[in-house]
C-alpha cells in the first residue's frame, strides 16, 4: 500500500545518519569483472521443497560458474529444522551475520545485535567439518550464525516519540523492517567497509528468509551448509561473481538483500554510477559496490519504502516503450509515464535478468514470492516454467538461465514424489517490457492457515490423491493475469493413485504395423485410454523390441509420440511425455545389454573404439558426458563421425553444449537424434548434415550454420542462427530473441509460431528467387491436442527486419496486425505467385514434420483464402528500387 509523501520522507531522512565518511566513493574502487553469463535458477512451490532439488539444478549449470561466488536464499522454512517453534519462525526477523573473523562475534552482538533486538534463538548454522572435502573450494567459507530476533518495543517507541519522526501512519512492522534496515547498514559498515575491514557481515535479516553465500559455486553452498535437507517453498541460486564490482570474500557473491527480498541476476548494466546517484539522493549509499546490489537496493525503495505495487517496481526496472507503450491502455500509459519521468535513473540500462526471492504479506497472512523479470533488450537468456496437478494437487513454477536446470530439478523432484513429474506443462520465454505480459512473471505462494484458511481461496482444497499440500500457488504476469495448464487434464501421479489398478489394452496390439503406421493406430485410441492403458501398452512396445525390426518400430512410434500434438482425451500430455521418455530409455539400455541388429549402444563409461560398419546406429547414453571440454559429448561424437559412424541417437541430455560442432564439411548423409534438454550452440557450424531435436532447444542454436537440415519439434532460445549462411530449418514452435541476426547466403527457415524480437537482423541473405534466403513465420500455436491456433499478433515485437540489405521474410498476417513500425528497414511487397511456388514445398514439408497442413495454414476464420490473402512479405527497402531496375533491364 502506498505511503504519504510525508511518510516517506521522513524514512529517508532518518538514513542520513548512514551517510558514509567524507572521501567514501561508491564508484572510485570498482572494477570491472570478465563479462558473464551466470547460471541463475528460482523454484516456488506449494510444497516445502527439499534443498538437494536445487542443488541438481545448479550442478547442472556448473558450466555457468567459475567457482569465485555462489549463493542460494530460502523463504518459507520450516520451523523443526531451525530448532524454533513455529511462533518465533512467523513472528522474529530472522538475522543470518557471516563471520569471517570468528573472534569478532562478541563485538558484534554487543554493538549491533543486543542493544537492537530481543533474542529469542541463536544457531550456528551446521557445516562440513572440513571445506576442502569439497572438490575446487580453495576458500574456508564463513562461520554462520543464525538469530531470531525481535527489535525492542523501546526503540519503536523512541521512532513515534521523536518530533522528527511522526510517524502514526505507519504500522510497527513498518517500523521495525526500517530499524532492521539501518542497523544491518551500520554492522555491514562497521565489520564489512568495502574498502577497510571484511571482518563481518550480514547475509539477510528478513523474517522467514535465509541467505548463504560463499567464494565457490551455488551448489557448494547447499552441501557446504548441509541444506540438502532444508525445505523452503522458494528457493533461488545463482553461480559465479558480480560481473561489475571488485570480488571480495564473500560479501561480493550472490544473493544480494534489501529487507525481504533477495535478488540474484545474470547480466551486467552500465549505469551503476546513476543508480548509485539516483540511491544517495534517497540517503541509500552501496557498500559492496556491485551492480546486483544497487539492484536489490532499488526494488526495495520503490516496493518496501515507496509503497509502490509489484507492477509498478517492474515497470520502473524495465520501463515499457516504443510500440509496446503504444498498445497500452490509457490509464497504463498515464501511469507508467509517470514512472519512467520520475524513476528514469533508477532503471539498469543494460543487459539482465533479475531472479527475486520475497517474504511479504498480504492481508496480514504470509505470502511467499519469486519474481522474474527480463530487461527490454532481452540480451540475457531466461525461461520460464509451470506444473501443477489440479486444484486439489501441488503446483510448482520456475525460473532459470538455462531449462535443463528446470528438467533437472523436476526429475529430481519427480523421483522422490511421485506428485511431480519430470516434464513441466508449460515452458516460455518472456519478451522485456512487452505489453502483452510485461516481461515478467510472479510464482506467488499462498500458505494455509492452522484452521485452513488461506489469504487466497479461503479453504484448503479436498486432496484424493497423496498427501494435501500445504500452500496454494498461483503464477501471475506483471499485469496481475493469471498463468494456469489446462486443469480439465488429469495428470498421472503414480500406479497407486489408479484406482482401477493396472488395466489392459482394450483392443489388440497390431505388432505387423511400421512404426508411422503404429502410431497413426496409438493415436486414434488414446483419447480413450487411461494411464493404466498407457502404461501396457508401452510395455508391449518394449517387449516386442528385442530384434531389430521391434527396436526400430518402438523407436520411430515413441519418437512421434512425443514430438507431435494430438488429442488425449483426459489424459495430461506433460504427463504423457514422462512416460514416454522412461519408456524410450528402458529402450536404449536394452542396447546396452547388447547390440541389437544395427543398434549399438555407447556411453562415457563404455567406450566404442571401433570404426562403424555400413548403416550402424549409434546410441549415446548422455548421462557423465560434461556439458564441455576435451571429455565432452560434443568431442565424442567428433571421434565416433571420425571412426565412420553416421547415425546417431543421443539420447539422455542434460545440458551439454556444441553436439554436432566440428564434425567438419561435406557430412551430407549423416543425422544425429537428440532426446533430453540439450544446451548452448547445437548444430552450430553444421555442413551437410541433419539434426532432429525432439523438444524444446536452448540458445545460440546454429550459429554459422552453412548446409544440412535441422528439425526442432518445440522452442529455440536466443540468438537462433547467428551469421547463418545456408540450410534448412524449421521450428515448431517460438524463438526467443534476435533470431537469424547477420544471416547471409542461403539460410531457409520456417517458424511455426514467433519471437521476441530482432527477427533477421542485419539480414544480407540475397535474393530468394535466385538461391538466396528467407525466413517463414507463421505465427500459429499447437495446442497440446494439436488444434491449430493463431496467436494474438504474428509478431508481437519491433525491429523487423532490422537493418536488412537481402533475402525476405514471409509472414502469415491475414488481418494485417504487423504495421510498418514494426519494420526498420523493411517494407511491405505485394505477394506474388512466385513468392508461393518458393515458399510452398518448405511448407509441405512443414507439414510432413509437424502435421500443419498447408490447407490449414490458409484457411482464416473458417474459410479458405488464396496465399497472397494470408501471407505478406517483407524486403529490404531497396529491393523495391532493384526490382524497378531488373524490370527495365529486361525491357530493353
Amino acid at each position: 500500500m502506498s505511503k504519504s509523501r510525508k511518510a516517506i520522507e521522513t524514512i529517508i531522512n532518518s538514513r542520513a545518519a548512514l551517510r558514509p565518511e567524507e572521501g567514501f566513493n561508491s564508484n572510485s574502487a570498482r572494477d570491472d569483472a570478465a563479462e558473464g553469463g551466470c547460471g541463475v535458477i528460482g523454484i516456488a512451490c506449494s510444497e516445502r521443497i527439499a534443498g538437494r532439488h536445487l542443488l541438481q539444478a545448479l550442478d547442472q549449470m556448473r558450466n555457468r560458474g567459475n567457482g569465485k561466488g555462489g549463493g542460494i536464499a530460502a523463504v518459507g522454512l520450516v520451523a523443526e529444522e531451525f530448532g524454533v517453534p513455529q511462533e518465533i519462525l512467523n513472528n522474529d526477523y530472522l538475522l543470518v551475520v557471516a563471520y569471517l573473523d570468528p573472534a569478532c562475534r562478541e563485538d558484534v552482538e554487543q554493538k549491533h545485535i543486543f542493544p537492537t533486538f530481543e533474542v529469542d534463538y541463536t544457531r550456528h548454522a551446521p557445516h562440513l567439518a572440513d571445506y576442502r572435502t569439497l572438490k575446487n573450494l580453495e576458500i574456508k567459507p564463513p562461520e554462520v550464525y543464525q538469530y531470531f530476533v525481535r527489535v525492542k518495543s523501546a526503540l519503536v517507541e523512541n521512532w513515534r516519540n521523536d518530533d522528527s519522526k511522526i510517524l502514526s501512519e505507519l504500522s510497527q512492522r513498518e517500523i521495525e523492517d526500517e530499524i532492521v534496515y539501518q542497523n544491518t547498514y551500520r554492522l555491514n559498515k562497521e565489520f564489512y567497509a568495502s574498502l577497510g575491514e571484511t571482518r563481518a557481515f550480514v547475509l539477510s535479516h528478513g523474517k522467514n528468509i535465509l541467505v548463504l553465500k560463499m567464494v565457490g559455486y551455488g551448489e557448494d553452498v547447499v552441501r557446504y551448509y548441509q541444506l540438502e535437507d532444508i525445505h523452503a517453498h522458494v528457493w533461488i541460486g545463482h553461480h559465479r561473481y558480480p560481473t561489475k564490482g571488485r570480488v571480495w570474500h564473500p560479501g561480493g557473491a550472490h544473493p544480494f538483500v534489501g529487507l525481504n527480498e533477495a535478488l540474484v541476476h545474470n547480466g551486467d548494466f552500465a549505469n551503476y554510477a546513476s543508480i548509485s546517484e539516483y540511491l544517495a539522493q534517497r540517503n541509500i549509499y552501496p557498500l559492496f559496490l556491485t551492480d546486483t546490489e544497487v539492484s536489490v537496493l532499488v526494488f526495495d525503495l520503490l516496493y518496501r519504502t515507496y509503497g509502490y505495487p509489484l507492477e509498478y517496481v517492474i515497470e520502473a526496472l524495465a520501463p515499457t516503450t516504443e510500440l509496446d507503450f503504444a498498445m497500452l491502455p490509457p490509464d497504463k500509459k498515464r501511469i507508467y509515464q509517470m514512472l519512467q519521468v520520475t524513476h528514469m535513473h533508477c532503471s539498469p540500462d543494460g543487459p539482465w535478468f533479475f531472479l527475486i526471492a520475497q517474504s511479504d504479506r498480504e492481508k496480514d497472512q504470509p505470502v511467499y514470492r519469486l519474481t522474474g523479470i527480463t530487461d527490454t533488450s532481452m540480451l540475457r537468456p531466461q525461461v520460464f516454467a509451470w506444473q501443477e496437478s489440479g486444484e486439489d494437487g501441488p503446483a510448482i513454477g520456475f525460473a532459470a538461465s538455462e531449462k535443463q536446470a528446470i528438467d533437472a530439478a523436476l526429475i529430481s523432484l519427480s523421483q522422490e514424489d511421485p506428485r511431480f513429474w519430470s516434464r513441466a506443462d508449460r515452458y516460455w520465454n518472456a519478451r522485456g517490457g512487452s505489453h502483452t505480459d510485461g516481461g515478467a512473471f510472479i510464482f506467488s505462494v499462498y500458505p494455509y492457515g492452522s484452521k485452513g484458511g488461506s489469504v487466497w481461496e479461503g479453504l484448503r482444497p479436498a486432496h484424493t490423491i497423496g498427501p494435501a499440500p500445504s500452500a496454494k500457488v498461483v503464477c501471475t504476469d506483471k499485469f496481475g493475469r493469471r498463468t494456469r495448464s489446462d486443469l480439465m487434464r488429469s495428470p498421472y501421479i503414480s500406479d497407486q493413485s489408479l484406482p482401477d489398478g493396472r488395466g489392459t489394452c482394450p483392443v489388440e496390439f497390431p505388432i505387423d504395423l511400421s512404426g508411422e503406421a503404429l502410431f497413426e493406430w496409438t493415436k486414434g485410441h488414446i483419447p480413450y485410454f487411461r494411464y493404466d492403458d498407457v502404461l501396457d501398452f508401452l510395455s508391449i512396445l518394449e517387449a516386442e523390441a528385442g530384434n531389430e525390426t521391434g527396436l526400430r518400430r518402438a523407436i520411430e512410434t515413441l519418437t512421434l509420440l512425443i514430438d507431435r500434438r494430438y488429442p488425449t482425451g483426459h489424459l495430461r500430455r506433460s504427463s504423457l511425455l514422462s512416460l514416454y521418455d522412461q519408456s524410450f530409455e528402458r529402450l536404449m539400455e536394452s542396447i546396452s545389454k547388447a547390440p541389437i541388429g544395427k543398434y549399438i549402444f555407447q556411453s562415457v563409461h563404455s567406450p566404442y573404439k571401433h570404426v562403424a560398419e555400413q548403416e550402424q546406429v549409434i546410441v549415446i547414453d548422455g548421462r557423465g558426458y560434461p556439458p564441455e571440454g576435451e571429455r565432452s559429448l560434443a568431442l565424442e561424437i567428433v571421434r565416433l563421425y571420425k571412426n565412420g559412424f553416421r547415425n546417431f541417437i543421443v539420447y539422455h541430455i542434460a545440458g551439454q553444449r556444441f553436439i554436432a560442432n566440428g564434425i567438419g564439411p561435406a557430412t551430407q548423409g549423416s543425422r544425429i537424434d537428440v532426446y533430453g534438454s540439450s544446451g548452448d550452440y547445437l548444430g552450430s557450424g553444421i555442413d551437410g548434415l541433419e539434426i532432429y531435436v525432439h523438444g524444446n532447444a536452448q540458445d545460440q542454436l546454429a550459429q554459422i550454420m552453412k548446409s544440412g537440415k535441422l528439425v526442432v519439434y518445440g522452442d529455440v532460445g536466443q540468438t537462433f542462427g547467428y551469421a547463418a549462411k545456408g540450410g534448412d530449418v524449421y521450428i515448431l514452435g517460438n524463438a526467443a530473441g534476435r533470431p537469424m541476426i547477420n544471416a547471409v547466403g542461403r539460410p531457409k527457415v520456417v517458424i511455426n509460431g514467433t519471437c521476441l524480437d530482432y527477427l533477421a537482423e542485419s539480414f544480407m541473405a540475397g535474393n530468394p528467387h535466385n538461391g538466396g534466403g528467407f525466413v517463414v513465420l507463421n505465427g500459429i500455436t499447437l495446442t497440446d491436442d494439436g488444434d491449430i491456433r493463431n496467436l494474438e499478433s504474428p509478431y508481437p515485437g519491433g525491429n523487423l527486419f532490422s537493418l536488412a540489405s537481402g533475402g525476405a521474410i514471409f509472414i502469415r498476417d491475414p488481418h494485417h496486425k504487423v504495421t510498418d513500425e514494426q519494420l526498420n528497414g523493411g517494407e511491405f511487397l505485394p505477394f506474388e505467385t512466385r513468392d508461393w511456388k518458393l515458399i510452398l514445398p518448405h511448407l509441405q514439408e512443414n507439414a510432413r514434420l509437424f502435421g500443419v497442413p498447408v490447407d490449414r495454414l490458409l484457411e482464416v476464420d473458417g474459410k479458405q483464402l488464396a496465399p497472397e490473402q494470408v501471407y505478406r512479405k517483407i524486403a529490404p527497402v531497396a529491393v523495391r528500387a532493384l526490382q524497378a531496375e531488373e524490370a527495365w533491364v529486361e525491357q530493353k
